[in-house]
């Protein structure tokens, strides 16, 4: 399966929330989409349905195929701790994810391009695979001659403050601090972590 490149109002609005950012569509037609519209009678939900739903969510979320979602899940069960909080953590220190947490890209997408075609460094080395896994302390930037690219100058001048505590930012050298594994409550994203493990644990 490759990466969805579709309508991303049209999965925004199946899960109605504005998971890829703001979105003018769904603001319009907070229903799910289809040719019936609102006015489709949809019957209840079952739990399964529940579960498979929330995790659609957190792979388009974070774009994370289902192969790695599946690999990374079992990374989180192995570990100590809340099985779904350990693996929103492993989600967030994704490389792509801390690219565009930093405000160097303004989207997931964006960010795992920016990667992808070696415009970032990862204490000091290329580094351009999107998945990579940060540690504590590591430290990512902006390639030297890479700092002058107008989508990463544009980003960054509309991006004022860090807003998010396990990160440190310094807009003048272009350079991000990837501090600590964020808390569940420092987690902005509204994803039920709990219907996952219950989705796996079946």
């Amino acid at each position: 399966m490759a990466r969805y490149t579709g309508p991303k109002s049209k999965i925004a609005r199946k899960f109605r929330e504005p998971i890829f950012g703001p979105d003018k569509a769904l603001e319009r037609k907070n229903y799910p989409p289809g040719q019936h519209g609102v006015s489709k009678r949809r019957g209840k939900q079952s739990e399964y349905a529940v579960q498979l739903l929330e995790k659609q969510k957190a792979k388009y979320t974070y774009g994370v195929l289902e192969r790695q979602f599946a690999n990374l899940f079992a990374k989180a069960s192995s570990k100590q701790g809340i099985t779904g909080e350990v693996f929103l953590k492993l989600l967030e220190a994704r490389l792509d994810n801390t690219v565009y947490r930093l405000g160097i890209a303004p989207t997931r997408s964006a960010a795992r391009q920016l990667v992808g075609h070696k415009h970032i460094m990862v204490n000091g080395e290329v580094v351009n695979i999107p998945s990579y896994s940060l540690r504590p302390g590591d430290t990512v930037a902006v390639r030297e001659r890479s700092k002058s690219l107008e989508a990463v100058t544009t980003t960054v001048a509309g991006h004022k403050i860090n807003k998010f505590s396990w990160l440190e930012w310094d807009a003048n050298s272009l350079t991000g601090k990837f501090l600590n594994y964020p808390e569940r409550t420092e987690i902005p994203e509204n994803i039920k972590e709990n219907l996952i493990v219950e989705l796996y644990s079946k």
